[in-house]
């Protein structure tokens, strides 16, 4: 960029109008003002043109820092799981999200077969995808598999949700580049036992345990319930609870109707008051646990972790179910996304810079959790899994726990 200036001197032909022919002195001073008038006049077009030059990379750096680099990249979210209302909504904000940074967005459940799973992942790998985020894949395999798709293809980004690594040892493992994350489950535990606890305030500040009938599995079903273990357990080191027994369905393949079986069974063995609560580690449990106290007419107070629709309308009937430990699914499918997008930048600093990431064992983010209860559900009309941040308080809308960095900021607006 160039700038012109043009400077009419004409000093002497004014003079000589007004006063005649001019001395050879005065020609030579009028030479020199000339000369430091053109010396200035260079001075003030050449600033102009570099602080505009200045300006105008500065801009453009500006926009190539906030720009997405992502745009035209090939992503897809592969659930192992069949499709329901919380994995849609999952689907939904993660392919909104993948669109606003410039990429184009797929989704595939995989209907509860471990194998329709790795197929799926070596057909995308296959096709020409730049990044997958895969959910829920086995611990026994999950490990060996990714590892062995990311020798193929080393190019390809990968992200996890509540999918562990375990190698032939058994012992927790790690693949480099791949970040895991998993919901907050411990602090699903922690929470739903408090709330227990807050139901019976006599007792605790008594220092008498709370006696809870536990609806868990046992250690090595599976990884979250696990980990909510670690959460539940303690509070009875602590003393703060007692668990009078733990219980679990007989059939997996029918785990709702076997729990309604099981806890009306348990119910019989049990009089007035020797159960003050019951916790369920998962709420397809608790639907089974919610039936059969309501046919017994049993006003037991009861909590659970994971939320669907089902369990608000149970909740909204005003009984036995009080709480539910959840995350927010529609934030969950913009989380995944935005660690996968920003693996595929190479920014891992910008990972490891969000308040969920955990420095030990690495590469390991947690979605907070929040809890949800019977009287939020209950403070409004037509409450479901799809309005629910309409009540469900500011924790469960905050979005300041996730990874961003400029461009993020710029496409998605936090």
């Amino acid at each position: 960029m160039f700038t012109k200036l043009v400077i009419y001197v004409n000093i002497n032909s004014q003079k000589q109008k007004c006063f005649g022919k001019i001395s050879k002195k005065e020609e030579y001073h009028e030479k020199k003002l000339i000369a430091a008038l053109l010396s200035a006049a260079m001075v003030v077009s050449v600033v102009p043109v570099f602080a505009s030059d200045a300006a105008a990379d500065e801009e453009t750096a500006t926009e190539s820092s906030t720009e997405s680099p992502l745009a035209g990249k090939k992503i897809a979210y592969i659930m192992y799981m069949s499709s329901a209302t919380i994995f849609q909504m999952w689907s939904d904000s993660f392919t909104a999200t993948a669109e606003k940074l410039g990429m184009e967005a797929s989704t595939f459940f995989c209907n509860d077969n471990a194998d329709t799973w790795k197929s799926t992942i070596e057909q995308c790998a296959q096709g020409g995808y730049d990044g997958l985020m895969v959910s829920h894949g086995g611990q026994e395999y999950a490990y060996d598999f990714l590892s062995g798709i990311l020798e193929q293809y080393p190019d390809l980004k990968i992200v996890t949700f509540d999918t562990p690594f375990k190698d032939a040892n058994g012992e927790t493992a790690k693949i480099d580049g791949v970040t895991q994350f998993f919901q907050q489950d411990a602090g699903f535990a922690e929470s739903l036992v408090q709330a227990i606890l807050d139901m019976y305030p006599d007792k605790t500040e008594a220092g008498e345990p709370v006696n809870i009938l536990q609806v868990q599995q046992g250690a090595g079903y599976n990884s979250p319930f696990d980990r909510r273990q670690v959460g539940y357990e303690p509070f009875e080191t602590d003393g703060k609870i007692k668990t009078v027994e733990r219980i679990a369905p007989i059939d997996d393949q029918n785990a709702t109707s076997s729990m309604r079986d099981v806890t009306a069974a348990t119910l019989q063995k049990y009089g007035e008051g020797d159960i003050d609560g019951i916790w369920c580690c998962y709420d397809a449990y608790a639907q089974g646990v919610y039936q059969a106290l309501r046919e017994a007419n049993s006003d037991i107070p009861m909590v659970s972790v994971d939320i669907c629709n089902e369990d608000i309308q149970f909740m909204q009937e005003g009984k036995n179910w009080k709480a539910c430990a959840t995350t927010n699914w529609t934030s969950n499918g913009e989380f995944a996304c935005r660690v996968l997008a920003l693996e595929m930048a190479d920014q891992y600093e910008d990972i490891e810079a969000a308040s969920c990431y955990y420095a030990d064992p690495g590469a390991w983010m947690e979605i907070p959790s929040v809890i949800v209860t019977q009287e939020m559900v209950t403070s409004k009309e037509g409450i479901n899994i799809e309005n629910l941040a309409e009540v469900a308080g500011e924790d469960y809308s905050d979005t300041s726990w996730m990874p961003t960095c400029d461009w993020m900021v710029s496409a998605l607006g936090h």
